[in-house]
């Protein structure tokens, strides 16, 4: 079996919605609120790489955008339900295709990913510690392991951050490792990133484990 290094097709945006979130495909026209969102003071955003300006905010969503068309990745903007205010973003990212040998079991067509990570979320400060975030994850874990049926899903962060690793934790993640000097930084430094992941196995459990938390 191997992994293809980019996927073959493009996955078709999608809204998910809940009862406190909606989940929307990201377009520069959510430019505007999404900048808004970002402003807050940037420590409310710990390490993760937020806009900064107007201009930030359009290559941000551009580079996005760029990623889907490529068939890596699918962009959202997070939605207040309640509001109708956009309070963040999220995606789904590194979409695999996995290649396995013909008449393998596991084997399926191309319109349905074997693996993928959900990751560049943020929430402005009001947004977070609420219902939003955790349903928004139902949501796209839901659709990663119900719809598409995917094997893993994997969540990473920045090693240093220790609020969003608690966070990964509490939606019932394992932590698989760090992987030493990964990446770029959004502070510039050389990052250690965290690295966790769900399997299809453990996914009814965590689903129970989120619509607990949902109800309490």
């Amino acid at each position: 079996m191997s992994v293809a290094a980019l996927a073959p097709t493009v996955v078709v945006p999608v809204v998910l919605e809940g009862r406190w979130v909606r989940l929307e495909p990201l377009t520069l026209e959510h430019a505007p609120a999404l900048l808004e969102a970002a402003s807050g003071p940037r420590d409310t955003y710990g390490l993760t790489l937020v806009p900064g300006n107007a201009a930030e905010t359009e290559g941000y969503i551009q580079t996005a955008l760029g990623e889907q068309a490529a068939g890596r990745s699918l962009p959202f903007a997070t939605v207040d339900r309640s509001t109708g205010r956009v309070v963040g973003t999220t995606r789904f990212l590194n979409i695999e295709y996995w290649t396995w040998p013909e008449g393998n079991a596991h084997q399926r067509g191309t319109d349905r990913p074997d693996a993928v990570e959900i990751g560049a979320t943020w929430l402005a400060a009001d947004a977070q510690r609420t219902a939003i975030n955790t349903e928004a994850k139902l949501l796209m874990l839901t659709h990663a392991f119900e719809t598409w049926r995917v094997h893993r899903v994997s969540l990473m962060t920045d090693a240093r951050n220790r609020r969003s690793r608690a966070a990964i934790l509490r939606l019932g993640a394992r932590f698989d490792g760090v992987l030493r000097a990964a990446r770029p930084a959004s502070d510039g430094a050389i990052r250690d990133t965290a690295a966790f992941s769900i399997l299809e196995a453990e996914w009814p459990a965590v689903r129970a484990r989120l619509e607990t938390r949902l109800t309490q």
